[in-house]
């Protein structure tokens, strides 16, 4: 063989390397052009960061009590005492209930003396009637008007004899 031929396969090496090694190259940088695009893309923008720092603090529970309830149970031989406390969130539905409140307490005097004392014996049966009172509370006063924001009825006493 003369050193012409053996110059032509050595020279072909180096061709098909730097084609490959160029295609490789070229691969990288458009990989990471796509990855940097979708990063941008996909990122959260300003406005989102500023929701997050304008969501307001968890609003601090404002309690209510309410008058001792005492009333007869059905069956007419045991009665029901019971302290409940209502919690709100919202200083205006504390005074619309505090101005409301006779009919509010006359609802739930007719809630409460419509149980039966052996429904009321377990967890799950108080919770029923914490679910009762809760939609006692939570409707409207008004004709038309718009439900009472009560998120919990809390029991702070509950005898019944």
């Amino acid at each position: 063989m003369s050193k012409a031929e053996e110059a032509a396969p050595a020279e072909a090496a180096p061709k098909k390397s730097k084609k490959l090694l160029l295609i490789i190259v070229g691969l990288v940088i458009l990989l990471a052009g796509g990855g940097a695009g979708a990063w941008f893309m996909l990122k959260p923008g300003p406005d989102a960061h500023a929701e997050k720092k304008k969501e307001e603090p968890p609003k601090t529970p404002i309690f209510m009590p309410l008058e001792t309830f005492t009333v007869n149970l059905m069956g007419g031989e045991q009665y029901l005492q019971t302290d409940i406390t209502l919690q709100l969130y919202d200083q205006a539905q504390v005074d619309l209930l505090k101005l409301h409140m006779p009919r509010i307490r006359s609802r739930l005097l007719t809630l409460l003396s419509s149980q039966n004392a052996d429904e009321l014996q377990t967890e799950a049966d108080k919770q029923r009637l914490v679910q009762s009172i809760l939609a006692t509370v939570r409707e409207p006063v008004n004709p038309k008007g718009k439900p009472q924001e009560v998120n919990d009825a809390l029991f702070t006493s509950f005898v019944i004899q």
